[in-house]
């Protein structure tokens, strides 16, 4: 074969496999995911092809990025609304791009300098790097979805393995079966005709090795996910989904409707058994208060408060008869741009942030709600398992997840959902999820998912949560790693 078809070769397998890993965390988990992996362990030195790989699986994972045009609402002009938007996703691309020619490059080193160290080890060095690095971009600024958050909604036993190892842990078991999968369509490519007998066993060995392993692993998982903590108490709550568009929040008239249909769902909320009533991310402006007279329900809302002259994004309590709120926990990791602005000189920044700008509040998840503790994620903290886990190992009952996802299509509804799936899991925690526009859902600690309300759709609904104090293996290793 000719080096231009070697070329050729290489090229489809790195876009075929980056776009198959880019539709796997939306339309097949590691159906699709694993095929990926093996084309990318095809090419895996080839390191431009690696980058391509990247490139391509970002850019369809992610192409939800597209729908912040238009960003005029945010004060960007129409006329470059879209280039902006095209950027950011076009850069998230390059971001994945240098990590996979990285990957390969290190690779290609750890050959050179260890050539006898054996391919299936070598392997599992590379699939803990990637896991590694998975893991520290899920608590870095970006939205990160990776071979870990893929699992889910399709490989529920698998991701019961996630309440040992967490997220990491499924990267490194689905990048070894890649390599597995890759290493037996090699070894038959190459000996079809020599050494028949020997390459007959070697591929029986393979093959027991690769299923069994398989089997042994959703086995496992299914049983982790069949032991969830114990229930030891309850919360009921009303949930209300208000699903107001991001780009029409600044308009005057709906930021006076808003706080009006907040105090309608409170009265809804009245006449159910409910101990609190949970909004969504960015429902309360800095300052509002609770009118006189309202509902004597709790109301636990997303909001905005000041600190030492510092705005921040927060979870917000008013209890009953409280006309301000107590706060409860701080947004930690904030959107480049949208929330969070660099201190450019000359004003450049200007109008780039619709809230203003905001800063961060502390590390730690935890949060103490009538007496039951609590950990929080604010947006999309959710794809950071380990801060969540750390919080249940310091004595969280339970999960709430606040979120805005408007003006974003459902393509990240339900990537986010998948998150959320993935934490409940690792934690052992029932985990409610209230969004703007969805997905608002009460996802158990075996993984089962209860849509509370439609998407895109307005509404209120009840919801028992229930709250599990024993602390499972994960939690525990995180904190102890701390």
């Amino acid at each position: 074969m000719k080096m231009g078809d070697h070329r050729l070769l290489f090229g489809w397998r790195a876009v075929l496999g980056g776009v198959l890993a880019g539709l796997a965390p939306s339309l097949g988990g590691p159906l699709l995911m694993l095929p990926a992996l093996a084309l990318l362990w095809s090419l895996a030195e080839r390191t431009r092809w690696c980058a391509v790989w990247g490139l391509l699986a970002v850019l369809v994972s992610h192409a939800w990025l597209l729908s912040l045009h238009p960003l005029t609402w945010m004060g960007v002009p129409a006329l470059i609304s879209l280039p902006v938007a095209i950027t950011l996703w076009l850069v998230c691309g390059m971001c994945a791009a240098v990590l996979l020619a990285l990957w390969s490059l290190v690779l290609q080193r750890c050959r050179r300098w260890f050539p006898r160290l054996a391919p299936w080890l070598l392997a599992g060095v590379l699939a803990l790097i990637w896991a590694w690095a998975e893991l520290v971009l899920s608590s870095s600024p970006l939205f990160w979805i990776g071979i870990g958050g893929s699992t889910l909604p399709w490989d529920l036993p698998l991701a019961g393995l996630s309440r040992w190892f967490g997220s990491g842990g499924l990267v490194v078991i689905q990048l070894m079966w890649a390599w597995w999968i890759c290493g037996l369509v090699k070894h038959r490519a190459t000996h079809r005709v020599a050494h028949r007998v020997a390459h007959q066993v070697a591929s029986r060995r393979g093959l027991w090795i690769g299923f069994g392993s398989l089997l042994l692993a959703h086995g496992l998982g299914a049983v982790l996910l069949a032991t969830a903590p114990p229930a030891t108490g309850a919360l009921s709550l009303a949930v209300w989904q208000p699903a107001v568009p991001t780009r029409e929040k600044l308009d005057p008239e709906r930021q006076r409707q808003l706080p009006q249909a907040l105090l309608a769902a409170l009265q809804m909320a009245e006449g159910e058994p409910v101990d609190a009533l949970v909004a969504p991310e960015g429902v309360l402006p800095s300052g509002w208060r609770m009118p006189q007279g309202s509902p004597p329900v709790p109301l636990i809302s997303g909001g905005f408060r000041w600190v030492r002259g510092q705005q921040r994004s927060s979870l917000l309590l008013f209890p009953p008869g409280a006309e301000r709120p107590d706060p409860l926990l701080d947004k930690h990791r904030l959107v480049p741009i949208g929330e969070w602005i660099p201190p450019l000189p000359g004003g450049l920044t200007a109008g780039l942030s619709a809230v203003g700008g905001l800063h961060p509040g502390g590390a730690s998840r935890l949060f103490s709600l009538f007496d039951s503790p609590a950990a929080g994620a604010i947006c999309y903290e959710i794809a950071d398992g380990s801060t969540l886990a750390l919080a249940t190992a310091e004595g969280a009952d339970w999960l709430l997840s606040i979120a805005n996802l408007d003006p974003y299509p459902l393509q990240l509804q339900q990537q986010f959902l998948a998150l959320a799936q993935l934490r409940a899991i690792e934690s052992g925690r029932d985990l409610l999820s209230v969004a703007n526009t969805g997905p608002t859902a009460l996802i158990s600690a075996d993984g089962h998912v209860e849509r509370l309300l439609p998407p895109m759709q307005a509404g209120l609904a009840t919801v028992t949560v229930q709250l599990r104090e024993e602390v499972g293996f994960y939690p525990w290793l995180v904190s102890t790693l701390r």
